[in-house]
């Protein structure tokens, strides 16, 4: 009799050492989410605000260099028609290019966020 209450308490023990270590676990878990999110998430964020305040300051420079461009080819037109093909030709770049500059990037930084 001795034995078999023994055996019970042990499994006893051991259910509740598997039930700790579960809820470890699960806090652990939760823990290591809630720092890879708050990763992206500020990276996300900066990226956000460097493409706003570098937008801004291109929106100007292009301005300046419209004007600039004015008094070299004689008309205001002609310059924002450079500029604007020099856009295109940019987007066309990361559009050939994008699996290089966009998605390889992106899939290591995840990859690399989500996986260590």
């Amino acid at each position: 009799m001795l034995n078999n209450q023994q055996s019970s308490n042990q499994f006893q023990d051991l259910y509740t050492a598997i039930k700790k270590f579960l809820a470890l676990n699960i806090e652990y878990t939760i823990v290591k989410l809630i720092e890879k999110l708050s990763i992206l998430l500020s990276t996300l964020l900066l990226l956000i605000l460097i493409l706003l305040l570098s937008s801004g300051a291109l929106f100007y420079l292009f301005f300046a260099l419209a004007f600039a461009l004015e008094s070299i080819l004689g008309s205001m037109a002609l310059s924002y028609t450079v500029i604007s093909s020099f856009y295109l030709i940019l987007i066309a770049l990361l559009v050939v290019f994008r699996k290089q500059l966009i998605i390889n990037p992106l899939v290591k930084f995840l990859s690399n966020l989500l996986l260590n």
